[in-house]
């Protein structure tokens, strides 16, 4: 086979569509570049379960006039609480949260707002903050516990916050990956109409090499060629999308939520763990929707 007339083709072809040729180049980037934000997504709800497996508390807010008489949980309710709390075999360990705390970790939380400003440390109240040791029953067995104890407020799963969390970003992938698959129809399409286009401007060329003995493989290769570049060079201008996006969008966006260690950041490293499947998922798809077209709609 002649590497040299293969690739001679495949330039001719590109450079003969030119039109078609960028328009299935840009369709292919947008679906991939969808395709890629959800495959962050994914990587960012895992990399967020993981963190917070070890950090999700029960927390159980203390009554005001208990929250302002003991600071430092050394007098007979707050003891009494905290002891029922610990000798639990569901709890792991318990961290008493006086309204000092609670005041300082709310103005880092919400330092340079205007609600920073507005609360004072009498306005919040002592929490002791429960870890648990078993995760799937904890929860509900501690809320039973505290219930119409004395001095107890009410009682805050946080796995509730953190469920609401997670489904934001499992609609946020959802939602990319239902406007990938429309883009992926319209670059299918795209593919096939083009490589239909190519084949049928090269008729004459073409029956012309099958009549002095050239395979059907021979003659449909270049074709094929043309649709797998064109599927990897969106996948490259998808990735760099991906990459563009996290500096100047993502980035900036995520920067209150990543600092405060709400959500982990969108690393470099996970845009790179990405792009090779985007290449392949490009290329796949192109080579595989260029050979169905010629052996369905065109006779070479």
């Amino acid at each position: 086979m002649r590497t040299d007339f293969v690739l001679r083709e495949v330039l001719t072809g590109l450079r003969r569509n030119v039109t078609m040729t960028i328009a299935m180049v840009l369709t292919t980037a947008i679906s991939l570049g969808l395709v890629g934000t959800g495959l962050l997504a994914v990587r960012t709800i895992d990399r967020t379960e993981q963190l917070y497996s070890d950090r999700v508390e029960v927390q159980v807010a203390l009554t005001a006039d208990v929250s302002a008489a003991d600071p430092d949980c050394s007098q007979p309710i707050c003891t009494n609480l905290r002891t029922m709390l610990e000798n639990s075999p569901l709890v792991e360990a318990v961290r008493y949260e006086s309204q000092q705390q609670a005041y300082e970790r709310f103005q880092q939380l919400f330092a340079g707002q205007s609600l920073a400003d507005v609360v004072r440390p009498q306005s919040l109240p002592a929490t002791l903050r429960v870890r648990l040791a078993d995760q799937a029953t904890g929860a509900d067995a501690v809320r039973a516990a505290m219930a119409d104890q004395v001095g107890v407020r009410n009682v805050i799963d946080q796995r509730a916050v953190v469920s609401q969390l997670f489904d934001f970003l499992g609609g946020v992938r959802n939602v990319t990956f239902a406007l990938a698959l429309v883009q992926a129809i319209a670059a299918l399409l795209l593919i096939s109409n083009t490589v239909q286009v190519s084949a049928f401007t090269r008729r004459t060329e073409v029956g012309v090499m099958r009549l002095v003995g050239a395979t059907r493989w021979y003659t449909q290769l270049p074709f094929l060629i043309e649709a797998v570049v064109t599927g990897v060079i969106g996948a490259l201008i998808a990735t760099g999308g991906l990459f563009a996006g996290k500096f100047l969008f993502i980035d900036q966006l995520l920067s209150g939520i990543v600092s405060n260690g709400v959500v982990p950041p969108v690393e470099v490293a996970d845009i790179i763990w990405v792009s090779p499947i985007l290449v392949m998922i490009g290329g796949g798809i192109a080579a595989v929707t260029g050979y169905v077209t010629l052996r369905l709609y065109v006779r070479l």
